[in-house]
């Protein structure tokens, strides 16, 4: 397992759309490897491909009570749109935490790492659902090129950007 570097705001990769993946390999289980390792030691709870610099519509999390996953070409669909509103934070933008309202029940359907059909969905035995289904939203939207900054509104984010992010070490 590698520890790759953690793209930042700035990095074209974090704003364009990630391609499907369609090799279900061990190059991808590799990729899933690294990227676990690489968001334990950042530490978050979720990270997107294009985070690391690879375009790909793919995302790993770990929640805090232990929940993991690696899902491939996820495709999120909102069960409830009751605003649930937390801190949100991103490790590609450090340091930087805003209340964000998400809806807080998703379902995301997609693949597993050998390519077979997987369904997500919070279902209330996780210690916090709203979280989980915040993470969820969190990185299917970094597969669209979307950071949570973009979702903030524009004087929280003005303010995000104009104290930028805690550099790292």
């Amino acid at each position: 397992m590698t520890v790759r570097p953690i793209r930042v705001l700035g990095d074209p990769v974090l704003r364009d759309p990630a391609e499907p993946v369609v090799d279900f390999d061990r190059t991808l289980k590799k990729l899933a490897k690294d990227m676990f390792q690489t968001m334990r030691e950042a530490p978050g709870v979720g990270l997107a491909a294009p985070q690391i610099g690879v375009p790909l519509r793919f995302f790993v999390y770990d929640m805090y009570d232990g929940t993991t996953g690696a899902i491939a070409n996820p495709e999120l669909t909102v069960l409830d749109e009751t605003p649930v509103t937390d801190e949100e934070g991103c490790l590609s933008y450090p340091g930087v935490h805003y209340p964000l309202a998400r809806p807080g029940s998703v379902r995301v359907r997609g693949q597993d790492l050998a390519g077979e059909p997987v369904t997500v969905a919070p279902t209330g035995e996780e210690d916090d659902p709203a979280y989980f289904a915040r993470c969820l939203q969190h990185e299917t939207d970094h597969l669209r090129g979307v950071l949570y900054l973009d979702l903030l509104p524009r004087r929280l984010r003005a303010r995000a950007l104009r104290l930028g992010p805690v550099p790292s070490g």
